[in-house]
């Protein structure tokens, strides 16, 4: 049964039961009706923002998995602790300025501060894919270096992410998530997402090797192509696979002759190395020979003292990025992990001088201390909301929800937000649902976890607060989602 189907089905055959019953016995009756939802754990918490009632709650204490809801305190911590308009810069540095000749002795560096969209992103945020050139930022920074008149570069490219330090995954991530664009490594020096597209196309005779290519085009990856071409009408069949640690991927399988294709998104492994690589690259097109190689530096955990030097060297190169309220709209509608986890870093970085974890996650505990959410209420061990080992209870989101809704930041908080029948996460949802558009909302998703928390705005005005989280279901995803969808038109109504 598809969504649209299950939720139609669920609205044309309960309205008649629900009619007349309170709220609290409506949910219980809807949760009822669903063999999926019944046998799941249900945390629910339901309040008016004006009044300040508790309209309905379940569990609203107990402890869950709440997948990217976990993006709701590191959103709103950045927004709360470095303001909508702060900003983040990517330089290139040399030692020495360029001599008479335009050449420069020593290294060059590509420093990165932070800056989530190096990307082919449309900023500010527009529904739809991600079109446009990957590499666009990065071609910006290799001209603005041919425009100071280098023509050589005699030692190595470096990629300097030791603005954040090197801790490229967070706790209970799974180790696929950093083989694919679900958890690809956070570096302060993040090119277009931490991911590269890995295009499968048919030969062109069956029996012929596919035709692969990767976007952006930088020869980062050692490929070994053992995909073959079978006849028209057969079946599409391909795999990857990618040692943790190594750039060498195995791609093998079967693609039909005429066959459309397929894309595959691959995580970068040193993203720093990645971007310097492709730097170097950009700059040999732009007619600067470059002696040396591309090289990574990463700032380690253990060699953390203090804050990091300032960076020295002649500026070559620079670009400042969109203000900071566009990428955190980009990180909640589309639920963007890698933005998540920088995020959390930026504030890191700005608020205690050492882009780590551990730092970000002494800021958000005075944060949430602020918010009047005790430790005891929850336990976050990422900024994403990608470890299954997070957990926080629906009581903790409301009080999330309600301080950020009473905050100075409001208006700007609320726009981040995916809304119902429109936009990022729920652009799919609340089909036929007139005041969809009414319904500001965060998804989360793991297997076997599903969350919606957020906002509801009653047509008499009335604000109401909200979050479900529903862990251990064992039937389709779309059934609990359904479900979900039409709590918050009883919350509507």
């Amino acid at each position: 049964m598809t969504r649209v189907v299950l939720a139609l089905f669920l609205a044309g055959n309960l309205a008649p039961n629900l009619a007349g019953a309170s709220l609290a016995e409506s949910i219980d009756r809807l949760i009822a009706s669903s063999p999926a939802a019944r046998s799941a754990f249900w945390g629910i918490q339901i309040v008016d923002l004006g009044s300040g009632r508790t309209l309905d709650q379940q569990n609203p204490e107990r402890f869950f998995i709440p997948a990217s809801n976990a993006k709701l305190f590191t959103t709103a911590l950045a927004l709360t602790r470095l303001g909508p308009d702060f900003t983040f810069q990517t330089r290139v540095l040399a030692d020495q300025p360029p001599d008479a000749g335009g050449r420069i002795a020593g290294d060059v560096r590509l420093v990165g501060g932070g800056d989530p969209n190096l990307s082919a992103r449309a900023i500010p945020y527009r529904k739809g894919p991600v079109t446009g050139d990957p590499l666009a930022a990065l071609k910006d920074l290799a001209g603005q270096v041919a425009a100071r008149g280098v023509v050589r570069i005699d030692g190595d490219i470096v990629g300097d992410d030791t603005w954040y330090v090197w801790q490229p995954y967070g706790t209970g991530w799974a180790i696929e998530d950093a083989l694919s664009d679900d958890g690809p490594p956070v570096s302060a020096l993040t090119i277009n997402d931490n991911t590269v597209t890995l295009s499968v196309r048919p030969g062109a005779a069956v029996g012929d090797m596919a035709a692969l290519a990767l976007n952006p085009p930088v020869e980062f990856f050692r490929l070994d192509n053992r995909v073959r071409t079978v006849a028209a009408g057969g079946e599409r069949s391909l795999h990857f696979e990618r040692a943790p640690g190594s750039r060498d991927a195995l791609v093998w399988g079967a693609i039909p002759l005429r066959d459309q294709g397929q894309d595959l998104l691959l995580g970068i492994e040193d993203p720093a190395l990645y971007a310097a690589t492709a730097l170097r690259q950009l700059l040999e097109e732009r007619g600067i020979a470059v002696a040396g190689r591309a090289v990574a530096r990463h700032r380690y955990p253990n060699a953390v003292a203090g804050a990091p030097a300032p960076d020295t060297g002649v500026e070559l190169a620079r670009r400042i990025s969109a203000p900071l309220l566009e990428d955190l709209r980009i990180t909640d509608k589309v639920s963007q992990n890698l933005h998540a986890e920088l995020a959390l870093r930026a504030v890191a970085r700005a608020r205690r001088n050492a882009g780590s974890f551990e730092a970000g996650w002494e800021e958000m505990k005075a944060f949430l201390e602020e918010a009047g959410i005790h430790p005891e209420a929850y336990n976050l061990l990422d900024g994403s909301g990608l470890s299954r080992l997070n957990l926080v209870t629906p009581a903790a989101v409301v009080k999330l929800l309600r301080y950020m809704f009473a905050s100075p930041a409001r208006a700007g908080w609320i726009s981040l937000l995916p809304v119902g029948g429109v936009d990022g996460t729920l652009s799919g949802r609340f089909a036929g649902n007139p005041d969809a558009g009414r319904i500001h909302a965060k998804t989360g998703t793991l297997a076997h976890v599903n969350a919606l928390s957020g906002y509801v705005e009653r047509r008499d005005g009335r604000w109401i607060a909200f979050s479900m989280l529903v862990n251990n279901y064992n039937g389709p995803a779309a059934e609990i989602r359904a479900v979900m969808d039409r709590i918050c038109t009883l919350i509507m109504e």
